[in-house]
């Protein structure tokens, strides 16, 4: 009796070193992970280093399950930073983890012609896989509205695959709702018409 006592001992001895085990793997885990160097800023097209990084995170993004599915043409690889530029309004804005890029948001500018202001539209979203659950959305999308009040925009929009469920949960906890001028006719949609290249 008295050893099955001492096992019952040990046993509980042992599970509570591995539980302090894990929690501290836990909390050396979450120290870690404060101490990564994260960075946000908006991209100068003219610098061969962010272009770079907008090419390759988009390059990624495209090849994501929310994106094209595949890789950018390697003609649109060589040209979309250097056209980019060329948008009035357009800007990206880079997250960068320890000095690796990790996300990036596109932008234009528009008009609201009931406001009669500018507005930004957000036209690309993504973080690299290994580095989602850092909070690398919330911290580009501030970005992006520092942007838009510095510009006096009346508003920020987006658009988001219906099944991105958590995409969705990110945008709404930011302010984002889905778009509707008279509730009575429901939400807007985004529709799409191919034009024929020349």
């Amino acid at each position: 009796s008295s050893h099955k006592t001492l096992s019952r001992a040990k046993a509980a001895q042992l599970s509570r070193r591995r539980t302090g085990d894990s929690q501290a793997l836990a909390g050396m885990s979450e120290r870690q992970e404060s101490a990564r160097k994260v960075a946000v800023y908006v991209a100068d097209y003219a610098s061969a280093s962010d272009s770079a990084r907008v090419t390759e995170l988009l390059d990624e993004y495209s090849r994501d399950e929310f994106g094209a599915g595949r890789c950018l043409d390697e003609d649109v690889r060589q040209r979309v930073v250097s056209e980019l530029s060329k948008v009035p309004g357009a800007f990206s804005v880079i997250a960068a983890v320890d000095h690796n890029p990790a996300g990036v948001i596109n932008c234009f500018q528009g008009f609201s012609t009931f406001q009669a202001r500018p507005l930004v539209n957000v036209h690309d979203v993504f973080v690299r896989r290994e580095y989602r659950g850092l909070g690398l959305t919330k911290a580009m999308m501030q970005a992006v509205e520092r942007v838009a009040v510095e510009r006096s925009c009346c508003k920020i929009t987006l658009e988001v695959a219906g099944h991105n469920t958590r995409a969705k949960h990110v945008y709404a906890a930011f302010g984002f709702a889905s778009y509707q001028l008279d509730p009575t006719h429901g939400a807007a949609e985004f529709w799409e018409k191919k034009v024929p290249l020349t």
